[in-house]
């Protein structure tokens, strides 16, 4: 603002008897992103496979892939996490300077907000795709269809993933499977462990809800519908013995029980239901919109 224009504005409001006494109600507090407790209640780390850990909280997933060539984190729930996931990195064993990647399914708080703290404690690498990256970098202000009410530290990426490359660890490799639609640089990820002797698939398949999203007309995302048809249809053909998603309960899992899956729910099973809801909340749009 020009320096004219300030003394316009400041005249008006002696003009106008404008006061900072004014009898107003004050300004309102600012609010943090506040979340369910089960999102932040801690459990014990658990072995999903030979070299696969659930180091999350009870409602949030966060894994460790562990290979003879450096270990993976997958995911890490809520900002507050960070001391939570190094002191569980700890407890699986994972020395100092053997985590040397970290990725992740979408850039929200309740799921990248303790990357970058992670990042900087360990020297790990960032791998992520170039949507996610500017999200990221923006530690998820100016988010498509929540604004700036879910920030989170910025992440700054080390590496830029094709759909379909992987992360070599050596004796397992994590493959970038990109499933655009709950934010436009959603990442899934799939890889083959083992288990009572015998192979394992596993799928860590991001969210596929679309949490009241204006799915007709949005002039940010106009591919927004063509992105999510897309996903379902890849989510389907995963390889997929073993599901898991970043909201661990939207595929049957309940960490920190004696069964923490008790309800298994395969890949396909998981984007019918999806693409069901889905359905309905754009269909209602439809009927709302003139």
């Amino acid at each position: 603002m020009s320096l004219p224009r300030v003394a316009f504005f400041a005249s008006l409001l002696f003009a106008t008897g404008a006061s900072s006494s004014a009898a107003e109600a004050p300004l309102p507090q600012l609010q943090a992103y506040e979340v369910d407790s089960h999102w932040r209640q801690p459990v014990t780390p658990f072995k999903i496979a030979d070299r696969t850990w659930y180091i999350g909280t009870a409602g949030l997933s966060a894994l460790v892939v562990v290979g003879d060539a450096g270990t993976v984190l997958v995911d890490g729930g809520m900002p507050q996490a960070a001391d939570m996931l190094l002191r569980n990195l700890r407890d699986v064993g994972i020395a100092d300077g053997q985590l040397k990647w970290i990725v992740h399914s979408h850039a929200h708080a309740d799921h990248s907000g303790p990357l970058a703290e992670v990042q900087r404690a360990t020297g790990a690498r960032v791998a992520t795709n170039a949507e996610s990256s500017v999200l990221l970098a923006r530690g998820g202000s100016d988010d498509l269809h929540f604004g700036d009410s879910i920030a989170f530290p910025p992440v700054k990426a080390d590496r830029m993933l094709l759909d379909g490359e992987a992360i070599d660890l050596g004796n397992v490799k994590l493959t970038a499977h990109f499933t655009p639609g709950h934010t436009p640089g959603s990442l899934s990820w799939t890889w083959t462990d083992t288990r009572d002797g015998k192979a394992v698939r596993i799928a860590y398949v991001d969210s596929l809800t679309a949490p009241g999203y204006d799915l007709i007309g949005h002039a940010r995302y106009p591919r927004i519908v063509e992105d999510y048809r897309t996903t379902f249809a890849k989510v389907r053909a995963l390889p997929c013995d073993v599901l898991i998603t970043p909201h661990a309960d939207a595929s049957g899992w309940a960490p920190g029980t004696a069964m923490p899956h008790a309800k298994s729910m395969t890949c396909r099973q998981y984007a019918d239901r999806a693409e069901q809801k889905f359905d309905a909340q754009l269909d209602a749009q439809r009927k709302a919109t003139p």
